[in-house]
Formats: structure tokens, sequence, C-alpha cells
């Protein structure tokens, strides 16, 4: 099967270029031939006018539209992946892909096909208010910190839900998680077009450790909607465990003034670095307040066989079960959860229980080769609705 994957890559590497480039791999390690459409959102920062020309692109790209159109002339792929389109690509490209005939599938890695911001998330608090079309609450609410883009933000998504940009041209949605599937489902999104395809983690670069660990462990962005000052005040409360955070802290700063002896921030660490403080960890802790997509780090901390503490929201339940793999608590409730770091520290060997489980269902349910299998039914399953589709056309 030949792919064309489409993404415009974010400023920094994130979680979703590193999905991607292993979903890519898997592809080309089984015999597909994949080719990609990329773009970077580092090209603002170069270009004259940069912050102007990704305002408008994002609306509606003329360039990436034609670009699109020479690239699935040359390419003949069977398959166009879509995995983020702004701001450089935009949802321009997705009519050509219709007009040739080529069916699209999406991985929906967010909630931006509902939220502008992507986050359902706004000044530290959950948000909803766009859904049903009403993207003006962005602007309102200043959503991005800043009115110019939030305008931006607001008009793409407006602009492709007006237009149905992608309702009419996206044959197939694949979502992390059923709590994904579920919003798309509320705002309309039909249900037969939505299979659910979780996040995957190569369980061979994270062999499970026999030693209970000696500190609880926090791996991840550091930022506000990942709520650390939770952590460290679930920290405070319990002078005599160690706990440890590795992730940049440069854009909150003040947790680190904020945190108690018994809490250290390591900063990022490598990747090689990461398998060792898995190791050493006894229990991996997750308490976003925000509506996650479907973090690696779980994923990462189940296959090095650690039991994991999360915040009870969004599809994270859906990973971690309650009482088998790990527990789970109030989001924001630093009480919550420092009585389940308690309750798991003073229980090694239901720790090494829980862990157990842990990994064995990352190889059950989350292995490289279990995503393949389901992204390739998944492509399967769009070229049949593509086929019966395009064919009704033809003879109507």
């Amino acid at each position: 099967m030949n792919v064309l994957i489409v993404h415009n890559d974010y400023g920094a590497f994130s979680g979703e270029e590193a999905f991607l480039e292993t979903q890519k791999k898997l592809l080309q390690e089984r015999g597909h031939r994949v080719v990609q459409f990329r773009r970077s959102s580092a090209e603002i920062l170069r270009m004259k006018w940069g912050k102007a020309r990704a305002f408008f692109s994002g609306i509606y790209s003329l360039k990436s539209r034609e670009s699109m159109r020479r690239l699935l002339f040359e390419t003949r792929p069977d398959i166009v992946h879509i995995h983020n389109l702004y701001p450089f690509i935009s949802p321009s490209i997705l009519g050509v892909c219709r007009r040739t005939r080529i069916p699209v599938v999406m991985t929906v890695h967010n909630y931006r096909l509902i939220c502008p911001t992507g986050l359902f998330l706004v000044h530290g608090e959950l948000c909803k208010r766009c859904a049903g079309g009403r993207e003006f609450w962005c602007v309102l609410r200043n959503c991005t910190g800043g009115y110019a883009k939030s305008v931006g933000y607001a008009l793409r998504n407006s602009v492709a839900r007006q237009w149905r940009l992608y309702r009419r041209n996206v044959m197939l949605y694949m979502v992390l998680t059923g709590f994904q599937r579920e919003q798309l489902i509320q705002e309309g999104f039909p249900a037969d077009r939505i299979d659910v395809v979780p996040n995957m983690v190569d369980s061979a670069e994270t062999a499970p450790s026999p030693a209970v660990g000696a500190y609880i462990g926090y791996v991840g962005r550091i930022s506000p909607e990942k709520d650390i000052p939770t952590l460290t005040k679930a920290a405070r409360t319990c002078p005599d465990i160690p706990f440890k955070a590795a992730g940049s802290y440069h854009s909150v700063p003040y947790v680190v003034d904020q945190r108690p002896p018994n809490f250290d921030f390591l900063g990022h660490l490598p990747k090689e670095q990461l398998a060792p403080f898995y190791a050493d960890s006894r229990i991996v802790v997750l308490c976003s307040v925000w509506y996650e997509g479907f973090p690696t780090t779980i994923l990462e901390a189940m296959a090095a066989g650690k039991p994991v503490v999360c915040s009870r929201i969004g599809g994270l339940p859906e990973i971690v079960d309650e009482g088998t793999t790990g527990l789970l608590f109030q989001p924001g409730d630093a009480r919550d959860l420092a009585e389940k770091i308690r309750y798991l520290w003073d229980r090694p060997d239901l720790c090494r229980k829980m862990g157990q489980a842990g990994r064995e269902k990352v190889l059950r349910e989350y292995s490289l080769q279990r995503h393949y299998d389901r992204l390739v039914a998944a492509y399967e399953r769009a070229l049949r609705l593509a086929a019966g589709e395009y064919h009704a056309v033809g003879h109507g």
C-alpha cells in the first residue's frame, strides 16, 4: 500500500512527531511505501511576516492546495493520512484528495476539530464553549493569550466547519480513545466513520525492572495543564517519600521554587536516560487537569512494570485500570493524590503486581504490532468506504 502522510510539525519536537515517526517506520518495515508532505511551525520565525502568513494560511492555503495536487499526481498514493494541518498546510488540501478519489484518513491527536486551541482548556479551567459552532468564544476569552492569534484560530475552525472541509472530505477518523470518539459524535461527526486506534509503545525499549523502586516518578512536559503544583502539594504531605520529575520546567519556573525538600526537578532527560528513570521509580504519576490525548509516558511506565497513579479525567481511565494497573484520583485534589500514593508506596508487593498487569496490558493492547494491525484495518476500511461512495457517485 502506498501511503501519503501529511503533517505540519510543531515549533519544537513533540510527542505527536515521535508518534508519527514510529508509525512511518512501522509501515516502511512492513513493505509499505511512505511519502510525506511536511511543513513546520518553526518556519514562522524564519520567514518574513511569518505570523501573518501563518494566520492566513491556516484558514485556507491556495499554495498548499496546489502543492498537494502535484504531489498526488506524482506519487499516486492509495491513502492520504492526515495528522496536523495547521498553520501552513490547512484543510484546503482535503478537497483535492476527494476530487482525485483518494480516501483521506485522519488521526485526531487532540480536540482541534471542536476547540480552536485543541485543548478544551483555557486559563486553567476546562472549557467547551466553542462546541456547536461557537468559535467566537476563543476570541472573547482570548484563549491563546494573544488576540490576533485567537482570532486566527477561531476563523480557521469556523471556515472549516461552515465549508464542511473535514466532514465532506475525510473518509475515516482515527481517535486515540473512546472518550475522544464520544466528543466527536456529540459534535455531529458520523459515528460509523470514527475508529479508535490507540497509541503504542515499543516494549523492547523499556524492560521491566526487578527492583521495587525508590521514588515517585513523573515524566513529561511541565506546564500548567499538567498540574505539577498538585503533585508538589501531595509530596509535601508525604515527607518520607522521595519524588522526582523529569521534564523541562523553564515555562513554569515557579514550580521549582515551591517544591518541598523531598521533590527533585531533574529537567529534560534524553531518551536513553528515561529507561533507568522508570526502572528506579516505584510509582509513576500523571496529574493532568485537561483531557489528555494519549500520553505515551503512561505506556512507557506500564511497559517498565510500574503502577500508574493518574487523574480520573478524559480517556485516562481507559488506559489505567483502577485497582489493576494503577489507581485514579480526583483531578486537582492533592489530598486524594497523596492518599493513593501512600497506599501503593506502603505495599511494594501490590506495586509489583500492578506493574506486571500493566506490562501485560501494554503487550496485549499497545504493542507496535497491535497498533499496526489496527492502522491497516482502518486503511482498508477507508478504502472500502471510498469504493462504495465513489461507485455510488459514478452511477448516480
